[in-house]
């Protein structure tokens, strides 16, 4: 008897885990400026990402579901995990694989998509992004305010409004361009769970490497 008592409470708790896959609002596609993830994190983990011959700009931290509040993670989902080599093929605009398999785990799942088809999905909202030339041409470290970075992608994106974007700092640097999407993946407002602006004045800017 205990030992069913065990096994129906962890079966219940298993359930409760992730919420249920497919039933999100909108999506967020999160673009990571690579420089200051490498000069954060990923220098003192010796990633491939930040080695100068890779000439990471943004790059795609992930395409997340989204609710009007919160946000739904690591979901029950029946679909096969990705493959070694299909996370490896996103890793030309994710920077590494280990963080296309992260993405999966904890964003993937919620889609209702199988990998495949959300890798493919998030790799056709990253190519729709007209990602500001400006900031490649950058030859040494600037400090300036978020909304600067903010204004650069609504030029470059004329169908966007500014409430449909957001730029969000860490530790003193620019650190992300997070746009919000449609489950097709047209531009739409962000809701007040994403949309918190970085009000720095003088964020940290590094250039690529």
């Amino acid at each position: 008897m205990r030992a069913l008592l065990l096994l129906l409470i962890s079966a219940t708790a298993a359930l409760a885990e992730g919420e249920r896959a497919g039933e999100f609002d909108y999506y967020v596609l999160s673009l990571s400026w690579s420089p200051t993830w490498c000069a954060i994190e990923g220098d003192e983990r010796g990633s491939p990402q930040c080695d100068a011959s890779a000439d990471h700009g943004w790059v795609l931290h992930g395409l997340w579901p989204q609710f009007h509040r919160g946000y739904p993670s690591h979901c029950q989902s029946a679909e096969r995990p990705p493959s070694r080599a299909m996370t490896a093929e996103m890793a030309d605009i994710m920077g590494t694989s280990g963080l296309a398999w992260y993405q999966w785990k904890k964003h993937g799942t919620c889609t209702g998509l199988s990998a495949p088809a959300f890798y493919a999905h998030a790799r056709e909202a990253y190519k729709a992004v007209n990602r500001p030339e400006v900031f490649r041409k950058l030859t040494k470290p600037v400090t300036l305010p978020a909304k600067v970075v903010e204004e650069a992608f609504l030029k470059a994106n004329p169908d966007w409004d500014a409430d449909m974007l957001t730029i969000t700092c860490r530790d003193g640097r620019i650190q992300e361009a997070r746009l919000c999407l449609s489950k097709n993946l047209t531009p739409v407002p962000c809701g007040r769970d994403v949309i918190r602006d970085c009000r720095m004045k003088d964020a940290l800017f590094d250039p690529i490497r």
